[in-house]
């Protein structure tokens, strides 16, 4: 069998922050590719703000190096599993795996996830252990940890034989050995490796066409394009195609542009074949999974899996008495728009309309997707409102199914005690403990879902920060009962809308934590602080001191408030009741009730009350 040994198809694969993307600037930087005046920033591959402000990476993203004569298509791929759907695909178009571990964190969660990914699609493995120049690093025993997981995942003889190279992408340098001492200033153990152990591709380029989409961008000038590998055959600019759709049907376009990826670029190119990387223009309504094929020789590729949403929101339009004040876009009409956009690219991302023509219901694969598509389009100037997350359930064999989390949590040992007794008031089953050593603690618990939203902000409470938490999807189970999380403490919302006092405050802190400064604007109904009990309490901290003309004993002590607590976009949403809302405005988020006068809200308390008896 003829193979294209000018060409490499690799993933770079790993748990979420053990250093891909700095990996693949080092490639970068020290193969053949970009010339000398080439500046990279740091993470250059995180090219999105979001990105490069939370340090993950969320797009795939795809770059080539040359590498004494060879070309190394290098795929870059998202190690959280909001983001799975991304990684899942890309197995799909490439021949090997380059799998990243830290020199002392040694396997995660997210590690099992990805690799897992990879052994099923028959792919050939190779294994970094990375930041060996860390003070605890323990490469040999990560070593073993990577085998015993691949035993574990069921690896064949072939994927258990894989190599290891010993690097520090941070410094730029790597080894075969695994001792610090003998790291130098190269990359090169890892291109020799690459292109010494991953298969070549096959070079069946005088056969029928077969293209198969597996990422999507997007680009005002030539609409969708299509990213995906060429299998089989050559395909040119100007060809007249068929696109054979999900569901069977069949389209016929002509091929306006292709592009081929060198460095961080993408360059317009006028033919591909077998073996090669590329992405397709010219087709509207091209979709992940699908096949172009000649148009005499319709030959589809098996479809590709897109994981499925495991948590919904609503999202409105911002109906709050500070509508239109930051926002650039603010009507029903914009925001459906600029989610019907995001559908273009984010294949895990479903958007469903509502009775109301102001509501949509966005469902994604976690609290982190749906909170980065949030930010992003706040970012652009729009205003909206979010209702609480609520998980999908499914009915899996006549049974009412909920999504069940698998969760990893590194700890101190001192804090055992209080995770374990949390997360099973959560129904979490705890499925593993082991002593890692040095005080630590590692533990496997199995959690639903919906037990997960607004944990994470009690976890580093609870561990003072020094807990790691890692979560995965697992599988659906049957619905627990009972409560799940959650928040139990009731709200402290205003009665007044108005500017808030120092004194205002003052009158209220005993009641609760407050998240308000003094000289802020706020609306009747909007969330001010959290309530220490578990009921809500109308309060007015717009409220001034009476001024007299008495001389006070106390004049000249200063009034000191407490310092409030700031919730992040995050920890905002985790928070929400269900009859509240979160509203987000390009330099606000607020907290507010549904309904915003508080009247009207016992009267719908009452009535839903009724009902439920």
């Amino acid at each position: 069998m003829k193979k294209r040994n000018d060409i490499r198809n690799v993933a770079i694969i790993a748990h979420v922050d053990h250093g891909k993307t700095t990996l693949v600037d080092e490639l970068l930087k020290q193969s053949d590719t970009l010339d000398a005046r080439t500046q990279l920033e740091e993470r250059a591959m995180d090219s999105n703000a979001l990105e490069r402000e939370r340090g993950i990476t969320i797009l795939a993203k795809n770059t080539a190096v040359n590498y004494q004569g060879t070309k190394i298509n290098i795929m870059d791929t998202p190690g959280h599993a909001d983001f799975g759907g991304e990684v899942e695909r890309i197995m799909k178009m490439v021949d090997g795996v380059v799998l990243v571990v830290d020199a002392y964190e040694g396997t995660m969660p997210q590690t099992r996830f990805v690799l897992k990914k990879a052994l099923e699609q028959h792919l050939t493995p190779i294994v970094v252990v990375n930041k060996i120049d860390r003070d605890a690093a323990r490469p040999a025993e990560v070593v073993d940890e990577v085998l015993d997981l691949f035993i574990e995942l069921g690896a064949n003889e072939d994927q258990l034989d894989f190599p290891v190279i010993y690097a520090s992408a941070l410094n730029g340098t790597s080894s075969l050995s695994d001792d610090p001492k003998d790291q130098e200033k190269t990359m090169a153990p890892i291109f020799d490796t690459i292109i010494n152990t991953i298969p070549a591709p096959v070079d069946n380029s005088d056969e029928p066409l077969q293209f198969q989409v597996a990422l999507l961008d997007y680009n005002d000038y030539v609409g969708r394009i299509g990213i995906g590998r060429v299998f089989r055959g050559t395909i040119k600019v100007g060809d007249q195609v068929s696109l054979i759709k999900l569901d069977g049907s069949i389209k016929n376009f002509r091929v306006t542009k292709l592009f081929g990826f060198f460095g961080l670029k993408r360059k317009e190119i006028d033919s591909a074949k077998a073996g090669d990387l590329i992405a397709v223009s010219g087709m509207e309504d091209i979709f992940v999974g699908e096949t172009i094929t000649p148009v005499d020789h319709q030959d589809p590729l098996p479809l590709l899996h897109i994981d499925e949403p495991t948590l919904q929101m609503t999202f409105l339009t911002n109906n709050s008495p500070f509508a239109g004040r930051e926002g650039k876009f603010v009507t029903s009409r914009k925001l459906e728009e600029r989610l019907m956009r995001e559908l273009h690219t984010d294949v895990s991302l479903r958007v469903t309309p509502t009775e109301s023509p102001d509501a949509w219901i966005v469902s994604g694969r976690g609290e982190l997707h749906l909170s980065i598509l949030i930010e992003t389009i706040r970012r652009e100037g729009f205003e909206l409102q979010v209702s609480r997350p609520e998980v999908i359930e499914k009915i899996v064999d006549g049974k009412r199914c909920e999504p069940f989390e698998s969760v990893q949590i590194d700890t101190p040992e001192e804090y055992t005690g209080s995770i374990i007794e949390s997360l099973s008031l959560r129904k979490g089953e705890m499925e593993d403990m082991t002593h890692t050593g040095a005080g630590q603690v590692r533990m496997q618990f199995l959690v639903p879902a919906r037990g997960l939203i607004g944990y994470s902000t009690e976890f580093l409470s609870m561990t003072r920060g020094y807990g790691i938490m890692n979560h995965t999807f697992d599988r659906y189970l049957p619905t627990v009962t009972g409560f799940v999380g959650g928040r139990r403490n009731g709200a402290l919302v205003a009665t007044e809308t108005g500017k808030t006092t120092t004194y205002g405050i003052m009158g209220i802190e005993d009641r609760g934590t407050i998240f308000i400064e003094p000289g802020v604007d706020i609306y009747e109904g909007m969330i001010v602080g959290e309530n220490s009990r578990e009921n809500d309490i109308a309060v007015n901290i717009t409220r001034a001191k009476q001024q007299t003309n008495v001389r006070s004993a106390t004049k000249d002590q200063t009034s000191v408030i407490k310092t409030p607590r700031h919730l992040s976009l995050e920890e905002s949403l985790e928070f929400l009741g269900d009859d509240e809302y979160c509203e987000i405005t390009p330099l606000n988020i607020r907290l507010r009730k549904q309904i915003l006068n508080k009247g009207e809200r016992e009267k719908a308390a009452k009535r839903k009350k009724k009902i439920d008896q």
